[in-house]
């Protein structure tokens, strides 16, 4: 008999919180639901998302005990609790977007600069979290999609709650790339960081497919949140993986930044007039279906991605996921307690990451362990507060810039998101 189980969504004010519902729906056999609740600290966009998400379920026959919450103290005698927040909200994002630019250097969600003060902002409110699911609910599991996913996963190693980090990108990447080449049942070999990560095997029937397809010039899909142009056979075979959409920032830095100084809206800003959009959708009280305008706001197999996940927990699936978690000797030019985003299998008691052979890619294992350096100095700098940390681990990134221009950028930056840091 399946146990009861609450769920808590924080940031459900969001306009991706319909994905989760629907695939919450999709698994409710096997999944018994005794509470939903819903935490935003916007109680307006609450109102009508969370209103959404009733209509969806009362629509599907199902009549979870569905609350709406404002306090993180909801997650009280939770045993799941999903994180889709953006502290600052979509202004915080273009402002990350809008400044790295006056200094020669990509902005950009995650990435570069800008994702850096996104894990400067959001890194303190996940503490707070986690501290009250130590108290309230502490043999939960915080399902964390919000970015940086593995930035944030690295900072809550320190916090003795149990935490996974989570993206859509990998299980678009390799369903792309096993319905291009037509191998349904390939196994794929995941290696990376999150937004930082390559497919390097794709093997099936006792053959690696892997050459033929850097040969072909085979992409995984791109992401709909990226103005991609893809990568052509040359740097595929150069760099001998098929690179996530997220590495066409690092391999084409100078047209990345050509493109985004010459937009006349950042993403942020189209993410901006979507949301509005999908708000006025979802006030309409006869809409009890996902809008497909959600798809442009970059939301494809979201709710797979979590749900699935959650899901393989609860049951003790024992099945393969690729996640963002602590690396325990799976990839062995990476330390121990790095989090990494590679494949693992998922069970009620544990989340063991499946050890990668014989790797000896030194491209992705030079560009891996820099960037590892980066986030482990980001999460010291999102704690401390300390200025020379934090450029220490700017000097790092690949995205950033010389020192003058990093200090002046940083500076700026530091000053527009002081309200957020700590």
């Amino acid at each position: 008999m399946k146990r009861k189980i609450k769920i808590v969504i924080i940031g459900a004010g969001s306009t991706y919180t319909p994905e989760l519902i629907e695939g919450l729906i999709r698994k409710r056999g096997d999944l018994d639901v005794s509470e939903l609740a819903l935490m935003d600290i916007d109680a307006e966009k609450l109102e009508i998302v969370g209103g959404m998400a009733k209509r969806m379920l009362a629509a599907a026959g199902i009549d979870w005990k569905v609350v709406f919450c404002d306090s993180y103290d909801c997650v009280a005698g939770a045993d799941y609790v999903i994180t889709q927040i953006r502290v600052g909200k979509l202004a915080a994002r273009i402002r990350d977007e809008k400044i790295p630019l006056k200094y020669g250097m990509i902005g950009q969600e995650t990435c570069g600069i800008g994702g850096f003060f996104k894990a400067m902002r959001t890194i303190p409110v996940l503490y707070r979290i986690a501290d009250r699911m130590r108290e309230l609910c502490p043999n939960a599991v915080m399902i964390n999609f919000t970015n940086p996913s593995g930035i944030v996963a690295q900072a809550l190693l320190r916090k003795p709650v149990r935490s996974v980090g989570l993206c859509n990108c990998p299980f678009a990447m390799e369903k792309s790339v096993k319905e291009t080449l037509g191998l349904a049942d390939a196994e794929i070999e995941y290696v990376g960081l999150n937004h930082l990560s390559w497919l390097t095997a794709i093997r099936s029937g006792g053959v690696d497919y892997l050459d033929r397809a850097l040969g072909e010039g085979v992409n995984s899909a791109a992401m709909k949140n990226i103005p991609a142009n893809g990568f052509d056979r040359e740097i595929l075979q150069s760099v001998h993986g098929i690179p996530s959409t997220y590495l066409e920032y690092y391999y084409f830095k100078a047209d990345k930044l050509k493109k985004l100084t010459g937009e006349k809206a950042s993403r942020g800003e189209v993410c901006l007039a979507l949301e509005k959009e999908l708000l006025e959708k979802y006030k309409n009280p006869a809409l009890d279906v996902k809008p497909p305008e959600l798809e442009q706001r970059g939301g494809a197999y979201y709710s797979t991605v979590a749900v699935e996940l959650l899901e393989a927990i609860e049951n003790d699936r024992k099945t393969r996921h690729v996640v963002n978690v602590k690396n325990d000797g799976a990839i062995p030019f990476m330390e121990k307690d790095d989090i990494v985003e590679c494949a693992a299998i998922v069970g009620r008691e544990e989340i063991a990451p499946l050890p990668i052979k014989d790797f000896r890619n030194e491209h992705i294992i030079g560009l891996m362990r820099q960037m590892k350096s980066y986030e482990k100095l980001a999460v010291e700098a999102a704690i401390t507060g300390d200025r020379h940390t934090a450029i220490a681990a700017l000097l790092l990134n690949p995205l950033c810039s010389d020192y003058r221009s990093v200090c002046d950028c940083y500076d700026e930056m530091r000053e527009a998101n002081r309200e957020f840091l700590t």
